[in-house]
C-alpha cells in the first residue's frame, strides 16, 4: 500500500509511518517542516517529506509530488492537537485554519487526483463532549457535543469529510480517545509527569489526580489507524480507543513508583472528572483490532524516553 501521512512528524504521526514501514508499505509524509524532531528513529530519516501548511493550499510542487507518488491511502493527522491551544468556548482562529480548513484543502487535494485514495481522518473524542460520570461509555452513535475549540473544530473537520464522501472520496473517520507513549510531547499528562520527573527537582505538578480517563498506547492506536485504511467501510466512524477507565492517580503511581517514590508532587485541581470511554465494539467487528500493550507498558515507557532525553540533554551540556 502506498500511504500518504498529513502530520507525520508529529507524535502519532512518527509512530504511524514506523507502523506502516513495519507492513511493507511505501510511506510519503507531509509537515509544516520537512524535518523530522529530535529524538526521532534513525529509520524514519530516509523517508520523503513534503514541506506543507495545511492551513494553506498546497504548493504546486507539493500537488505535483504528491500526483507523482499516488497514495492509495492518505492518513490525515496534521492537527493542533493540544486542547489548550484551541480555545475554550470558541475555537480560536488558528485552530479553525489548521484543523478545519487544513481538512478541507487536504479533502482538495485527495479529489484532485487521478485516482482518489481512501482518507482515514483522525478525529478526537472530543467531539463527544462532557459526559456523564454514571455512564461514561460512548458508542460512535452517541450524539456530539463538544463544548471546547478542540472538540468543535475536529466536529467540523469530520462533517467536511463525510461531505466529501458524497463527492466520490471514500473517508473513514478514527475517533481517538486519549493515548500515550514515547516521543510524547511534554504538554500532554503522562509525558509532562515524566518529563517533570526527569529534567526538574521539586514538586511534581499534576493537574487532578481523580480523573477517570480512556488511555491506550499510541503503537496500539495506529495499527488500528492502519486496520481502518483497509478494512474499514467508507462513510463510517470508529472508535478508537482501550474501553476501559483507568484512575489518572493510578497512571501518575505507577509512574513515581518508577521514577522517585520519595518525590513530592502537588495537586492543582482535587475534583473528580470523567472523560467519554470508548465502546469500540464497531472498531472489533470491522478489523478485529484489540490492544496489546498494556498500560503499565506505556508509562514504562514513557518513563524511559524521558529519561533518556534528559541524560542526552547531560551529555551535550558536559560537551559545551
Amino acid at each position: 500500500m502506498k500511504a500518504l501521512v498529513t502530520g507525520i512528524t508529529g507524535f502519532a504521526g512518527g509512530h504511524l509511518a514506523e507502523h506502516l514501514l513495519d507492513c511493507g508499505d511505501l510511506v510519503l509524509g507531509v509537515a509544516r517542516q520537512a524535518a523530522w524532531p529530535s529524538p526521532s528513529p534513525a529509520r524514519l530519516a530516509g523517508l520523503p517529506l513534503v514541506s506543507w501548511d495545511i492551513s494553506e493550499p498546497p504548493s504546486a510542487d507539493c500537488r505535483a509530488e504528491v500526483e507523482r507518488f499516488a497514495p492509495d491511502c492518505v492518513y490525515h493527522l496534521a492537527a493542533m492537537s493540544v486542547p489548550a491551544d484551541c480555545g475554550d468556548a470558541e475555537p480560536t482562529a488558528e485552530a479553525w485554519r489548521v484543523n478545519v480548513e487544513g481538512t478541507r484543502h487536504v479533502i482538495a487535494l485527495c479529489l484532485g487526483l487521478a485516482r482518489p485514495p481512501r482518507l482515514v481522518l483522525v478525529s478526537s473524542s472530543q467531539v463527544y463532549g462532557p459526559i456523564s460520570a454514571e455512564s461514561p461509555t460512548v458508542a460512535e452513535n452517541s450524539a456530539p457535543r463538544p463544548t471546547r475549540g478542540y472538540g468543535i473544530t475536529k466536529l467540523a473537520a469530520e462533517s467536511l469529510a463525510l461531505a466529501a464522501g458524497e463527492q466520490g472520496l471514500p473517508v473513514i473517520i478514527a475517533r481517538a480517545f486519549q493515548h500515550a507513549g514515547p516521543r510524547q510531547s511534554a504538554r500532554l499528562m503522562l509525558a509532562e509527569w515524566a518529563a517533570q520527573f526527569a529534567l526538574e527537582s521539586g514538586p511534581v505538578r499534576v493537574q487532578r489526580l481523580h480523573a477517570g480517563l480512556d488511555l491506550s498506547d499510541v503503537r496500539d492506536v495506529v495499527r488500528a489507524y492502519r486496520l481502518l485504511a483497509a478494512h474499514g467501510v467508507a462513510g463510517m466512524v470508529y472508535n478508537v480507543g482501550s474501553g476501559r477507565t483507568i484512575a489518572s492517580g493510578e497512571v501518575f503511581a505507577e509512574l513515581r513508583r518508577l521514577a522517585d517514590p520519595a518525590r513530592p508532587f502537588e495537586q492543582r485541581y482535587d475534583d473528580a472528572r470523567q472523560d467519554p470511554v470508548a465502546d469500540v465494539a464497531r472498531l472489533r467487528v470491522a478489523t478485529g483490532w484489540t490492544p496489546v500493550i498494556d498500560w503499565r507498558q506505556t508509562v514504562a515507557d514513557t518513563w524511559n524516553d524521558w529519561r533518556q532525553r534528559a541524560a542526552t540533554m547531560t551529555a551535550t551540556r558536559r560537551e559545551i
